[in-house]
Formats: structure tokens, sequence, C-alpha cells
């Protein structure tokens, strides 16, 4: 009984060192150029508009392309899940997978002979299910776990499309393995960001005039492009000699864009003014009408006047830049009990 488990056990390690052999036999160490032909299962384009993913079987002996689209810029990386059937785990140490940078999804099927390099390889796990993330960006947060293998080695999104491949490690197959079909699914690794994209407007009058804009009270040095933002709220600061200073909130949901349209205003000083129908109102001495519309003042110390038959109320109010008022006299009955 010992020596039968002393045999299994080098069995085991003889199978593992053939593995690791045929592996690095199959292409040069440093990630160089690799050519080989494979049978091409299919292409999948991952969005973040599809959380879920696309999942498709392949075999033995292929390969699929992997693609982002446009808005990937929403997400930090690629999941990619391999299922095997429960008959594999009778032929581990057969099959190995790599993943190749620099792939030309022209062939969407059949057989292709491909120029690639390898970005990563390791014999298929002996377990039914394989998790690997690809990061796309630099500061991806992702990490290693029991559960999912972190490929560092990728560059980032600029390496894609890229080719996730099957293929044999070792010769004369049963048909067993030859028939195998594995379930591949692709899916997004969104972020925790979406984007903020600035429409500015102006008065005519004032166009191209400068403006400094804050977001979060951090200065914004370009706002002709899209902004990435973590989710959630945020707060816009417009500042500006020849306009009025604007801000408001705005909220960023994930893995969209918010186009946030500003009215950039003329900063002169605004009054309305608000009275009984028979009242007189005279601002500095010069008659207004009340509703008439808001009335444009110079900034500094003004002098408004009520008169209601023999009744006068006068008032001073300075004027600030940038600023809109309501000048309004009411009447108002009071009444107690003692």
């Amino acid at each position: 009984m010992k020596r039968n488990a002393l045999d299994t056990g080098m069995n085991v390690k003889i199978k593992r060192l053939f593995v690791l052999y045929c592996l690095l036999a199959c292409v040069p160490s440093g990630g160089w150029g690799e050519s080989f032909r494979t049978s091409i299962a299919g292409a999948v384009e991952v969005s973040p508009h599809n959380p879920a993913g696309v999942s498709l079987a392949m075999g033995y002996n292929s390969a699929v392309f992997i693609d982002t689209g446009e808005d990937f810029r929403f997400c930090k990386g690629v999941q990619v899940e391999l299922s095997a059937p429960r008959n594999w785990l009778s032929y581990w140490g057969s099959l190995g997978l790599a993943l190749y940078a620099g792939a030309d999804k022209k062939t969407a099927g059949g057989t292709a002979d491909l120029d690639v390099r390898r970005v990563y390889f390791e014999p298929l796990p002996n377990k039914l299910q394989s998790v690997y993330q690809i990061p796309v960006r630099r500061s991806h947060g992702l990490r290693n776990s029991p559960y999912s293998t972190v490929i560092q080695e990728l560059p980032g999104d600029e390496s894609f499309p890229l080719l996730f491949r099957l293929f044999p490690v070792s010769k004369g197959l049963s048909g067993e393995v030859e028939n195998m079909l594995f379930q591949l699914s692709v899916k997004p690794i969104i972020g925790d960001e979406g984007a903020v994209r600035f429409i500015f407007r102006y008065p005519e009058q004032l166009a191209g005039k400068p403006f400094t804009v804050l977001v979060d009270d951090v200065l914004l040095e370009d706002t002709s492009g899209e902004q990435l933002l973590k989710e959630g709220e945020h707060y816009l600061s417009v500042l500006s000699d020849d306009y009025r200073n604007e801000s408001r909130r705005f909220m960023i949901e994930r893995a969209r864009v918010l186009d946030l349209t500003v009215e950039l205003r003329d900063p002169t000083p605004l009054i309305l003014f608000e009275g009984p129908r028979d009242a007189r109102i005279f601002l500095d001495n010069v008659p207004v009408t009340a509703g008439g519309g808001l009335l444009p003042v110079e900034p500094g110390v003004h002098e408004i006047r009520f008169q209601v038959s023999d009744y006068t109320i006068i008032k001073t109010m300075t004027v600030q830049r940038g600023k809109t008022y309501r000048a309004a006299l009411t009447v108002d009955l009071a009444v107690s009990e003692e």
C-alpha cells in the first residue's frame, strides 16, 4: 500500500513537470511572438452596458477573441470564467490555457493561422471552474483570491483584442477529451465611476470671456472633454470676472455620462420691483414700473422710494455684482387678542 501511494505521488509530480516542460517549450521566454493554427470558436465584445457578459462553448483546441467596446473607460478590467465538464477531472494535465495580445479578429470562425504574443499561460487547473481577471488600467485595485487569478502581465486595454486559447500539451488525447466542450463566460469588471460632460452657454455679447471651473473644489484645467468622477454627489463652481458666479450640485451614476448645461449670465445686478397698483416707485429719484421685469443697475448704493397716496417709505440698499434683488412693498394687517 505504501509503495502504491509513493508511486502515485511520483506519477503526479512527473506529470506536473511534463506539463510545465510542454508549456515552456511552446513559446520562448519573455512573451515573444508565437505562431500556431487553431479553431476560432467565436468573438465576444465586453461592454458595461451588458454587465452579465457573454457566454459561448469552446473545444479542447480552440480560441476566442475578446474585445472591448467604446464605453470601456468605465471598467477596471475583464473577467473570464472557464467552466469544464465533470469528466475533465479524469484528464487533468493534458490541456493548457493561454492568453495572447496583438490578436487580429478578422477571422470570425473556422481554422486560422495566427501570429500573436503570449502574455499568460498555465496548465488547465484540476477543477471545474476557473476565474481570471484581466486589468485594463494601472490603478485597478484587483487582487488575487482563492476564487480568481489576476493576470498582472497585461499592459492595458491597448492590447485588445485578446485571444483566449485552450490547447493540448500532450499527444495521444482520448476521444473523450477531443469531444469535451468548455463553457467560456466573459464579462466586464465595472468600476465605481461615471462621467460628466459640461456644456457652457454664454450671452452673445460676452462670448469667449474667461472663467474658472472647480469640481469638488479642485481646479479643472480642461473642460472640453468628459470628466471621470466617482459615482455619487459632486459640487460645481464657476468663477469669473465677466460672468455671474454659478454653483450647483449634480449626481454621477455608475458607467453613465451626464450632460450638464451651465448658462453663464451677464454679471450686471438686477432688481425686480413689486407693489400695489397705485404705488409710485422711484430708484434714485427716477420713476420705475412695478412688474416691469428685471431692471439692470450698477453695483453700489441705491435709494428706493415707494409712495402710496400720502404714505412714503424709503430704503437704501447696497447692490453687488452678479446678484438679483426683489424690492416689494407689502401691506399687512395684524390682529391680536389681549
